[in-house]
């Protein structure tokens, strides 16, 4: 059986990352709305680890403002591109490595750490908590932590109206509707409460909960779809007003939980 390494860097050695952050609408969404909260939570100067970096979206833009950023990735196609990156950005620094072993960081090294896509990919419960005591380890004390993560039933509203609905069901719940967690999936997806439960005894205070794409993902696969870039500008501060709307967490297909290092 493949290792959770081979499955995830099998799909992002075929996925364009950037090019849904930068072409989708829902992705230009996630990426604006997770960038509004980093803004409103990191100071200038802030030293920056983002683990699960990808090619570097999040970490190159962070540098490039004057962040001190340490980006850690784990597959190697990423890697290279990543790495490339960091050559012509001054204060990137590209790490190749896993969230679960952030071992060559010291404790509390990182005014801010950014967990944006190792979640979305681990599935035990050992691994799970491992990524999760790691970057509250590094982050200093009063630091600020994001954690991004899928719901469940976002995951099922954008992928499984396609004729699969049965298909994604299984993939996803037990006969008994309880949710399902394993590496086949490569993206798992959580109950919102569910994920926050998981900080429960963590030295973390939790700040909020928010969504960052909406339902917009399911929408955009509509043939009629259209939004002008104004209104989509104009979309865009419209959902930052409610993207922490308990009523509405459960429908969007990516999220963040923001805390607190205590």
């Amino acid at each position: 059986m493949a290792s959770r390494t081979e499955i995830i860097s099998r799909f992002y050695d075929q996925a364009d990352e950037d090019g849904r952050l930068q072409r989708s609408r829902h992705g230009q969404l996630e990426y604006a709305v997770t960038m509004n909260y980093i803004h409103r939570y990191a100071s200038e100067g802030s030293s920056i680890l983002e683990t699960g970096a990808g090619t570097g979206r999040y970490s190159a833009a962070l540098a490039e403002e004057g962040f001190h950023v340490t980006a850690v990735e784990l597959t190697e196609n990423n890697f290279l591109i990543l790495q490339k990156k960091s050559r012509d950005i001054k204060n990137l620094k590209a790490v190749q490595g896993d969230a679960t072993d952030l071992s060559s960081f010291a404790d509390q090294s990182f005014d801010m750490t950014l967990v944006l896509g190792p979640l979305y990919h681990l599935y035990e419960k050992e691994d799970i908590n491992k990524a999760i005591d790691e970057a509250i380890r590094v982050t200093k004390k009063d630091g600020i932590i994001f954690f991004a993560f899928l719901s469940v039933f976002g995951i099922m509203y954008a992928n499984y109206f396609q004729g699969n609905w049965a298909f994604g069901q299984t993939e996803n719940f037990t006969d008994d509707l309880n949710i399902r967690h394993f590496k086949e999936q490569l993206f798992t997806g959580y109950d919102v409460t569910e994920f926050e439960q998981l900080f429960a005894g963590k030295p973390v205070q939790w700040i909020t909960t928010a969504g960052t794409d909406g339902i917009l993902e399911p929408i955009e696969e509509r043939s009629d779809f259209t939004i002008t870039d104004e209104d989509f500008r104009q979309f865009t501060d419209w959902y930052l007003a409610f993207a922490e709307k308990r009523e509405l967490l459960g429908s969007t297909n990516h999220l963040l939980y923001i805390c607190r290092r205590l």
